[in-house]
């Protein structure tokens, strides 16, 4: 019998070990098989609601730690045990680091290797021992060791093109995480005073803690849905108007597409997923919007003319590491080259549906100029008299300093550090001269 973990976890009576078993199926789906967190949600779908957000929450607590677990692990392992179980001693580290109550985690955590097969229960011991040498030594080592560093594949290109203090920061930001950002359907001051969370700068509403997002009051009734403050930008950008046609291409899952019915706007969403369409059409419900929904290729999209288009293009999204540790850990940036030859279709493919005098918002949520300064500048070379309309990022709360010289809008994890940070983007606003 090899040493697995059950698959799909089942709810636990233990006071928190269900959580630690799904943290434990995410962690082992993500290190193993190279299985982003979405990818291996079916393993905790068994779980409560709770649990189930306290082992998506563990398990990426460890994914930004893992360096930090590891280093301090190493000197108490005097070989690798199974890849199941050094797993479960990374968790019950970050956990015991983070504050938990050793008595529970580490009596958890032995009690849960003990059921993982031949192979790892034999460590349960080892287990044990080891955890309550972490209760004592994590708490006060966490803060003082390293910064964890992104892999090569990722962090070698960032520092051609932002330097190695900005990327510094960005690495913090990713350790930080997020926090909880939501695009209000209505006025945004009257929803943040009623959650008593902070209004950012641009309009986005800020929810510090770890709530349930269904327990967020105004969920049920549809009075926002979730959304990074840099990702709620190109439609600020964009700034629809009651009545105008718009094209949303690569909609799901319909963050963008909300704002754009909630400004008025006559929405036609395109999604090649027929199931990420579906949550599309689920958002639309909740917040009591209207959309039309297209599954299809966006570049084969023959609709139009639209007043206005958004291109929120499929990338290889590292601007979101500080909301998906799990990224860096199950790519290899190969694939990346074939994004940007993508994106280029699916810009060239949209200006053709812009009416006359329209506006097109092209956005990726990337931190690698390729897949945004470099594909704008190679956008105005190949159409003569298309430009990007630098009045258009005269908007409230956005710093000047985040512009591009080929005049758009660059946004990183560290800006804004002190409140949060926010997912890194690039955005556009193009129009025809």
């Amino acid at each position: 019998m090899t040493a697995t973990a059950p698959d799909p976890v089942a709810p636990d009576p233990g006071h928190g070990r269900a959580a630690r078993r799904g943290a434990l199926a995410l962690l082992d789906a993500v290190t193993g098989e190279a299985q982003t967190l979405s990818e291996a949600d079916g393993r905790i779908a068994q779980l409560a609601p709770p649990d189930r957000a306290r082992a998506l929450r563990l398990a990426r607590d460890t994914l930004r730690g893992l360096a930090r677990a590891d280093a301090l692990l190493a000197p108490h392992l005097r070989r690798a045990p199974p890849r199941i179980v050094r797993n479960a001693l990374r968790l019950g580290t970050t956990e015991l680091a983070r504050g938990a109550a050793a008595h529970g985690a580490v009596n958890d955590w032995v009690t849960i290797v003990g059921t993982l097969g031949r192979k790892a229960a034999p460590a349960r011991g080892m287990v044990n021992a080891v955890l309550r040498k972490m209760a004592t030594e994590a708490p006060g080592r966490w803060d003082a060791l390293p910064v964890p560093e992104l892999p090569a594949w990722l962090r070698d290109p960032l520092l051609d093109a932002w330097g190695a203090d900005a990327v510094a920061a960005m690495e913090a930001a990713h350790l930080a995480g997020a926090p909880l950002d939501l695009t209000a359907r209505g006025d945004p001051r009257d929803l943040a005073a009623r959650l008593a969370a902070e209004l950012l700068p641009t309009g986005s509403v800020r929810v510090s803690g770890n709530t349930r997002v269904s327990a967020v009051p105004g969920y049920a009734e549809g009075d926002w849905w979730i959304q990074d403050a840099a990702a709620a930008l190109p439609v600020r950008l964009l700034a629809p108007r009651p009545g105008e046609r718009v094209l949303d291409l690569c909609a799901a899952p319909g963050g963008k597409a909300l704002q754009l019915a909630a400004a008025g706007a006559e929405v036609t969403a395109v999604d090649m997923s027929p199931e990420r369409l579906a949550r599309v059409a689920s958002n639309l419900a909740r917040t009591g919007l209207s959309a039309t929904l297209c599954a299809e290729d966006a570049r084969a999209h023959a609709g139009g003319p639209y007043d206005a288009v958004l291109v929120d293009a499929p990338c290889s999204a590292t601007g979101t590491i500080r909301r998906h540790p799990d990224l860096p850990h199950v790519r290899d940036g190969s694939g990346i080259d074939a994004l940007v030859a993508l994106q280029a279709e699916m810009l060239d493919h949209a200006l053709t549906r812009l009416a006359p005098g329209g506006r097109l918002v092209f956005c990726t949520c990337s931190l690698l100029p390729e897949e945004g300064e470099g594909q704008v500048t190679a956008a105005l070379a190949r159409h003569p008299g298309l430009v990007a309309d630098r009045a258009a990022l005269d908007r409230p709360g956005l710093d000047p300093a985040w512009r591009s010289a080929e005049g758009g809008l660059r946004l990183r994890p560290d800006y804004w550090a002190a409140s949060g940070g926010m997912d890194g983007f690039y955005m556009a606003v193009l129009r025809r001269a």
